[in-house]
């Protein structure tokens, strides 16, 4: 039987609650769960590549070392389905907050699924309790000084608060 390698991409800019609670489900239903962080230069992150790399291996390694699971994170700039041949991942994992996110994700899944039949897409449904939370929004009110602590985890919230001057 082949190894169930699991890809989750996403800009994680920055990860919150929200993309850790995907992470935690994805995890147990693979054998190897690969967190790819998107460059994304289009959508302006705020942390650098870098920051996000490692923002990300540092939230997840709670969770690999909690769970028992293997989480690998690593960068990408390439077109996700060749990405993830690369990585020998056969399953691409997406979260999905509202129906908005649906009609969004379900066009990329058909798209990938015309470039590379044999990797799946796997949507996983926000859990109740982070199904708001978007980095997005969680920069906008971090940014003005609005209580975050809630959606991010302390360590990242921290790297927010040095981000925006606090």
């Amino acid at each position: 039987m082949s190894k169930r390698v699991g890809l989750y991409p996403g800009t994680f800019d920055p990860v919150t609650n929200g993309h850790l609670d995907i992470v935690s489900r994805a995890a147990r239903l693979v054998d190897h769960l690969i967190v790819a962080v998107a460059v994304n230069a289009g959508k302006g992150p705020l942390f650098t590549l870098e920051e996000r790399v490692a923002m990300a291996e540092a939230e997840t390694a709670v969770i690999s070392a909690s769970l028992g699971v293997s989480i690998e994170v690593r960068p990408f700039e390439t077109l996700l389905v060749n990405f993830s041949k690369d990585c020998g991942a056969n399953l691409i994992v997406r979260g999905l907050r509202a129906v908005s996110d649906f009609e969004y994700e379900f066009q990329m899944a058909g798209m990938n699924a015309r470039i590379s039949p044999d990797i799946e897409t796997m949507f996983l449904m926000a859990s109740e309790r982070s199904q708001f939370i978007s980095s997005r929004f969680v920069k906008e009110i971090g940014r003005l000084g609005g209580d975050i602590s809630q959606f991010v985890s302390p360590r990242v919230k921290t790297m927010l608060d040095e981000k925006f001057g606090f």
